[in-house]
């Protein structure tokens, strides 16, 4: 049972807001991706900044609660919610600022990639994401990150130059290569629950716009195709990445009518190099609807902003905003 006097004070110290069982907006902050899981924490901390996050901390830890921690809530194991215990809900941490000049991005700890994409996209960089534009800033980046951008660019963590976290015992720090080393080291790769990342500060790159699209083969074929993108990409320029996929193929752009709702196999291409120099690798990567012959999509070349998908919009298909196409 949690002393009343102190969860009134805990509530009152918060920029953000506080949210208890059977209070409004409840059941809608205790929501996450999947829809299967249906948690329902004691409380919902939705912190406003930094000093929110190390209240709720330090009341987790005085009274003695199961502590969870939401940025994006896009993992599919629920990690972000829990019962009967404190959600830490990073979501109002939702800001990005870009620094040309040193090609870099400082983001909140609640961001999702939609939001560093958009943000980057003016400067004419990018940072290397994953695949989905509403996936957590916090929850990619400390799981590694893999994406469009990896073969060239690296994972996220590769990316990751300083981050802000507050620890278990309420402290705040940063960590990067100058202070805090081993924490740095820890949450590149190391494992979780080192500390609550409050900001992240990326290195991005010089990447305005990708020529990018899908390939799609029948479901029974899988095996050939596989071996057919192996011996490809083994030996394909890094610019060029692509990504094997078992789908239902989306109802929607840029996939034809005959295809939508059928489950396939495919590839999803990206070139992130020059794009007067696009052509080339792509050509090489049609040897696999050649060999197999069982080129399903008309081909096409797709030229994308290079963010992650954003499923609000009407021009997407699985790399980004769609900005032309041409035959």
């Amino acid at each position: 049972m949690l002393d009343q006097t102190a969860l009134a004070e805990f509530k009152t110290s918060l920029a953000g807001e506080l949210i208890q069982p059977g209070e409004k907006g409840y059941d809608e902050a205790r929501q996450v991706y999947n829809g299967m899981i249906d948690r329902r924490p004691r409380l919902i901390a939705r912190c406003a900044d930094a000093a929110d996050v190390i209240a709720a901390v330090n009341f987790g830890r005085k009274n003695r609660m199961l502590i969870a921690v939401r940025g994006g809530g896009h993992n599919a194991g629920g990690l972000g919610i829990c019962d009967d215990g404190l959600v830490i809900d990073l979501s109002l941490i939702n800001y990005t600022r870009v620094d040309p000049h040193d090609r870099t991005v400082r983001v909140g700890g609640g961001c999702t990639w939609y939001a560093v994409d958009h943000a980057t996209h003016a400067f004419g960089l990018a940072v290397p994401t994953g695949f989905i534009s509403t996936t957590g800033v916090g929850g990619l980046t400390l799981g590694g990150g893999l994406g469009h951008l990896t073969r060239k660019h690296g994972l996220t963590i590769d990316n990751l130059l300083a981050a802000d976290l507050v620890l278990a015992d309420g402290s705040f720090v940063t960590a990067s290569a100058a202070e805090n080393t081993d924490l740095y080291w820890a949450i590149r790769g190391g494992g979780g629950n080192f500390g609550i990342v409050t900001s992240f500060l990326f290195q991005a790159h010089a990447i305005h716009t990708v020529y990018a699209g899908p390939m799609l083969w029948p479901l029974e074929r899988a095996a050939e195709i596989m071996r057919l993108y192996r011996e490809f990409i083994t030996t394909a320029s890094e610019e060029i990445s692509g990504f094997f996929a078992f789908l239902i193929v989306p109802p929607g752009r840029p996939f034809p009518d005959h295809l939508h709702l059928k489950n396939m196999c495919g590839i999803v291409w990206c070139y992130a190099g020059a794009l007067d120099k696009a052509r080339k690798p792509l050509n090489r990567s049609a040897i696999l609807c050649v060999r197999s012959s069982i080129w399903s999509v008309p081909c096409r070349i797709l030229c994308f902003r290079p963010c992650s998908t954003d499923f609000s919009g009407q021009d997407c298909n699985g790399i980004g905003r769609l900005i032309f196409s041409t035959s």
